[in-house]
């Protein structure tokens, strides 16, 4: 992937903020919460403030023997400092390894011992609660943001360290472990490099150079995702404001975004989904956003139609990229208001000329087609180097070059690529679970989920979530299933109870074994019975969307 390559230089994670500050030295990151390392700073920090900042913890962490090649994982209550100890981490030429905060501790120490005793920055509030007391005997160290615990090193203890030069590492060393979204099973540990990052920085940074200096970027993303480590870095060496979110509750993020009216949006689709609620706001904590952005999960039409008539801007645009943690964004399109919320959602774009390539490949010899999708396969410079201690998995997915995403779909004779299942969810005898989820958003507004699981029939099961849980209305639901495939009666839950990954996106395996038990999921919440919504809901034949 040439334009990929060129001049690649790597990321450098340790010095992001110095190279900012330089440029825009009064720069801003506008956040939502307090840093437990730094309170002091409060809510507002400039960008020559947090480059001191990430000077100071990577003294700090040099002052315990944290050396080059040795690995950090990072597993603390979430916030933002997450992000800024991943960079104080790479400073000195040590790996961070990020652990999402909504993993269980078993987990952890499942992915801390495939790390050679590496060490760990927590807080107190995760050995309390969180961790397993072995956590002491497969890490090097174990220091902490916050609080006191046994044998664990305080980092403010190590305050008025010695300050180290930043040490720069060649482009093609590890700079940061993150790992998978573990909707399938117990995460992987994915490995990037400085040229990897920067190979997947350069196709967003390019469309994102169109966005004017005097806009405010606000970004909520998973602080332990690769994504933070291509978004931060477009916005603040562009000298954007950066606001940055903990919190997705609308009341809140509508507080911040009418302080601070963003320009561009970069959240996960959940995330957009739950921001319906500001289009009605009277503040409008959304009238001037010029740009949407979404990766991560599907995004569903009705929701980039509220989202895009919210804003006042002359026409903006809503920009959905396909990608996954392992390779980068890989493709993307962009929507306008005169969409609609009736456009094809399995549309999910086109590659990066020069820097990304897609092919789809059959998986019985017959020709690709939308009723008979075939393995999504792409190529990247982006592309992680191992799954850390698993590299033979990670040759499972890789051949001659092309990487399998576990999706499938097919092209169009225009080249758009048309995501219709991941592989694991394919349920026989329907053409796409995400479309018709995509046309039961579009029909019935007060879903905020939808997710159509196996059932034990054969026949699939709606699982349904409800704007402020209100029951759902079955009249209405019945209307709205006219047209689609066979399905079960709806199972309503509550959206807290439905399992979902750090970037939330629904574990769908996990709820199918759920709703196969007899959890509801509700704890009050009422659920659509069979003998309330008849035993199954009779529809016709599935209806077939228009190729792009």
């Amino acid at each position: 992937m040439l334009l990929q390559r060129i001049g690649n230089k790597g990321i450098r994670l340790g010095t992001l903020f110095d190279r900012a500050a330089a440029r825009t030295p009064a720069g801003l990151v506008v956040m939502d919460h307090d840093l437990d390392i730094a309170p002091q700073l409060g809510r507002r920090p400039t960008f020559t403030e947090l480059a001191d900042l990430i000077d100071d913890f990577a003294s700090r962490l040099w002052s315990v023997g944290v050396r080059p090649n040795h690995h950090v994982v990072v597993h603390k209550s979430d916030g933002f400092d997450i992000s800024l100890l991943a960079c104080a981490i790479a400073r000195i030429g040590a790996i961070p390894a990020l652990l999402s905060p909504k993993l269980d501790g078993e987990t952890v120490a499942t992915l801390v011992r495939r790390i050679d005793r590496p060490f760990l920055i927590t807080d107190q509030e995760k050995l309390d609660h969180n961790l397993p007391a072995e956590i002491f005997d497969i890490t090097a160290e174990v220091l902490l943001t916050t609080g006191s615990f046994g044998k664990a090193i305080e980092l403010a203890s190590l305050a008025g360290a010695t300050r180290v030069p930043a040490i720069p590492m060649p482009p093609d060393h590890p700079t940061l472990i993150t790992h998978t979204s573990g909707t399938t099973g117990t995460p992987k540990l994915a490995v990037h490099t400085g040229h990897t990052f920067e190979a997947r920085y350069r196709p967003q940074a390019t469309v994102f150079s169109a966005v004017a200096k005097r806009e405010p970027v606000a970004v909520h993303v998973s602080f332990v995702h690769s994504r933070m480590f291509t978004a931060m870095p477009i916005s603040i060496l562009q000298g954007h404001t950066l606001i940055v979110l903990k919190e997705d509750d609308p009341e809140t993020v509508g507080d911040i975004f009418s302080q601070v009216p963003p320009g561009f949006i970069e959240a996960h689709p959940n995330t957009f989904l739950r921001w319906e609620a500001l289009a009605d706001d009277p503040r409008g904590p959304l009238s001037n956003v010029k740009y949407y952005s979404s990766t991560f999960d599907a995004i569903h039409p009705r929701t980039v139609s509220i989202l895009l008539n919210a804003t006042k801007r002359r026409n903006p645009l809503f920009a959905q990229a396909y990608g996954q943690s392992e390779v980068g964004p890989i493709a993307a399109r962009t929507y306008t208001r005169k969409g609609g919320a009736d456009f094809d959602g399995r549309c999910v774009g086109s590659p990066f000329p020069g820097m990304t390539g897609v092919r789809v490949v059959s998986r019985d010899g017959n020709p690709v087609t939308k009723t008979n999708p075939g393995f999504i396969e792409i190529k990247s410079d982006g592309r992680i180097i191992t799954y850390l201690s698993e590299h033979e998995r990670w040759e499972k997915q890789v051949n001659d070059g092309w990487w399998r995403m576990g999706d499938l779909g097919y092209r169009t004779k225009w080249g758009c690529l048309h995501l219709l299942d991941r592989e694991v969810d394919e349920i026989p005898g329907i053409g796409s679970t995400l479309e018709i989820e995509d046309k039961l958003f579009t029909r019935l507004h007060e879903l905020i989920e939808v997710i159509i699981i196996p059932g034990a029939d054969g026949v699939p099961v709606p699982v349904v979530c409800t704007r402020d849980d209100k029951p759902l209305d079955l009249i209405a639901w019945k209307s709205a299933v006219i047209g689609l495939p066979k399905l079960a009666a709806p199972v309503q839950w509550r959206l807290e109870d439905v399992p979902q990954t750090a970037t939330t996106k629904i574990k769908r395996l996990e709820l199918a074994r759920l709703v196969a038990g007899g959890a509801d999921g509700a704890d009050g919440a009422d659920s659509a019975t069979g003998a309330e919504a008849g035993a199954e809901t009779e529809t016709g034949t599935e209806v077939k969307a228009d190729a792009a």
